[in-house]
C-alpha cells in the first residue's frame, strides 16, 4: 500500500529473476524502468530491504555488496507479487 510508484514492486521482481545484483545493477534498472531516483536512495532502500525484511543475501565482494533473494522467501515473495 506505501508503494505508490511501484518501485518497490519494480525491486523485489528483479530479485525474482534468481540472478545476483550490486546497488549499481539495481538503479541501472530503475533508470531504465522510467522511475526518478538516485543511487544513494536505491542503496538506502536495497538496505532497508535487506535489514527489515531479511529476504536478502547480502555478499561482500570487494568494494560492493551483492544482494540475492534468499531462496526460502522466492516462493512467498513471488506468491505476495502475483496477488499485488
Amino acid at each position: 500500500m506505501r508503494d505508490e510508484t511501484g518501485i518497490r514492486k519494480s525491486v523485489l521482481k528483479l530479485f525474482l529473476s534468481n540472478k545476483p545484483y550490486t546497488t549499481q545493477d539495481v538503479f541501472a534498472h530503475l533508470k531504465n524502468e522510467g522511475f526518478d531516483v538516485n543511487y544513494r536512495g536505491v542503496s538506502a532502500m536495497v538496505g532497508l530491504m535487506n535489514t527489515r525484511l531479511g529476504i536478502l543475501r547480502i555478499d561482500v565482494k570487494g568494494d560492493h555488496n551483492v544482494y540475492s533473494l534468499k531462496d526460502e522467501y522466492k516462493t512467498s515473495v513471488k506468491a505476495t507479487m502475483d496477488n499485488y
